[in-house]
């Protein structure tokens, strides 16, 4: 294959590569600062009838297409920096349809927030990992450590997008009453209707409160300028990855669209894939929880929708500060020790929400669970995003694409079954998922080094072979 003409890079380029991650980053935060703020109030503000959840899962409907169809091809035709640009406009008409919040207005709108979401994840995957490589060349440092660096960097600031977000919901919706609703009727109502015993199909009208249409207007405003700096931010300020990308043979290099269609659907029935589907999909299902189940029947219900934004921006907050940090254990610690940690204490987490019951007065409890449910959620994010650069290397646009399929197969689960399961029957459910994807993920790492260690040892046998060829040759000279 004929390699691109690319600059020779200099030492000096790895400060320009880690500012094109820098900015990547934040302009994905600057974008998820008005999608997650509006998406983490969906099931307060849009309770009626799981509006706002059904238009979440038309979303991640729209994305688990996305993924297996239009990663790959986009990013061949617009690259990679422009295939995130125009991707960040494909969320602007979900947002605008929070004006008029109907099932014929919002469920479009999601959808074409799902079709816009698989090149963009996919691309800022791509060229992360592309620099990485490039990085590598120069430093001498290995890709993999900085694949995992990078991602820990970009999720950190990433991940401020909720603070960001939840920080102006809160400060509109909280300028004015912010009481529960079953606070009002009586302060013993909320252990019988919130928390693990919460169903929203029923509870969700006594429970919650409607927002003013002024306060959804200015949110709006401020969302949609938000989204439109973002585009300009990527198109202004990131290089093509065409500087970095010497001659790569990706999964988008010199192929059709249906090729490239063809490697993202073999990559998904391959055995280490199938076996990383329930960790995907759990990752997913967690953090539509979080951000949906957990804010209703826990913070909305019991203290008011007010909170909510302050809850999920201390877990934003938790979150980018456990990216940083889980990026530089790993190095000392390597994956295991963090993943077997994250499981722990998210299984902690899940009998803490099945025992509790959420009074007015205890607040500060919902704050705890948010640390600790973020400081978990950067170890998923972070390890199983770079574990799957490390494990399909040169299929980077495949792969990535198969992750995001399938976390937002976990969305969508989360998003169906919201409205009609009770919290409790969903908190059982994803202790399953955890047990289980956690023991596959064990048996692919196993497989995965097992195969490493049998390729070095018949390195080793052939470096021997030869070592002994050689010396039979020098005493057949002499």
């Amino acid at each position: 294959m004929k390699k691109q003409n690319v600059p020779e890079l200099k030492p000096k380029e790895t400060w320009r590569i880690v500012k094109n991650v820098v900015v990547i980053s934040l302009a994905f935060m600057v974008q998820f600062t008005a999608y997650s703020g509006a998406a983490n109030l969906q099931s307060s503000i849009n309770a009626e009838a799981g509006l706002g959840t059904a238009s979440l899962a038309a979303v991640y409907a729209g994305l688990i297409f996305s993924n297996i169809f239009l990663p790959v091809v986009v990013i061949k035709w617009l690259g990679t920096k422009w295939a995130m640009s125009l991707s960040f406009v494909t969320y602007m008409p979900y947002i605008a349809a929070q004006l008029l919040p109907r099932f014929w207005t919002l469920i479009p709108a999601g959808l074409i927030v799902g079709f816009g979401g698989g090149p963009l994840w996919c691309a800022k995957c791509t060229y992360l990992s592309v620099v990485s490589d490039a990085h590598s060349k120069i430093s001498n440092i290995s890709a993999e450590a900085l694949l995992t660096r990078f991602l820990g960097l970009f999720f950190m600031i990433f991940q401020l997008n909720q603070v960001w977000g939840n920080l102006i919901s809160s400060l509109v919706i909280s300028s004015g009453d912010n009481e529960a609703a079953v606070t009002a009727l009586n302060d013993t109502l909320i252990p019988e209707l919130c928390g693990a015993n919460f169903l929203p199909s029923a509870d969700a009208g006594e429970a919650l409160q409607p927002q003013p249409p002024e306060k959804i207007q200015m949110i709006v405003g401020i969302y949609l300028a938000c989204m439109a700096g973002a585009a300009l931010i990527v198109a202004v300020g990131v290089d093509s990855m065409k500087r970095y990308d010497s001659g790569r043979a990706g999964s988008g290099s010199g192929m059709t669209g249906m090729a490239l269609l063809a490697v993202t659907l073999k990559l998904l029935v391959e055995p280490n894939q199938l076996m990383l589907v329930t960790i995907n999909i759990f990752i997913g299902f967690q953090q539509a929880f979080f951000g949906a189940d957990f804010t209703a029947a826990f913070v909305s219900c019991a203290v008011g929708t007010g909170t909510v934004g302050f809850v999920m921006m201390t877990y934003g907050v938790a979150d980018a500060i456990g990216c940083v940090l889980t990026g530089y254990i790993a190095k000392v610690t390597g994956r295991l020790p963090l993943i077997c940690t994250a499981t722990i204490i998210q299984a902690g987490l899940f009998a803490s929400i099945l025992a509790w019951r959420p009074h007015s007065g205890e607040a500060y409890v919902l704050y705890v669970i948010a640390v600790l449910w973020g400081l978990c959620d950067s170890v998923w994010i972070v390890q199983i995003n770079a574990y799957y650069g490390i494990l399909f290397p040169g299929r980077e646009e495949a792969a990535f694409s198969n992750f995001r399929l399938w976390e937002s197969v976990g969305y969508i689960i989360a998003y169906v079954i919201s409205p009609y399961l009770r919290t409790t029957t969903k908190t059982y459910l994803l202790i399953v998922m955890l047990i289980v994807g956690v023991i596959l993920y064990f048996v692919v790492e196993y497989r995965d080094r097992s195969a490493k260690k049998k390729l070095e040892e018949k390195k080793k046998d052939l470096y021997t072979i030869g070592c002994d060829n050689i010396a039979f040759q020098n005493i057949d000279e002499m």
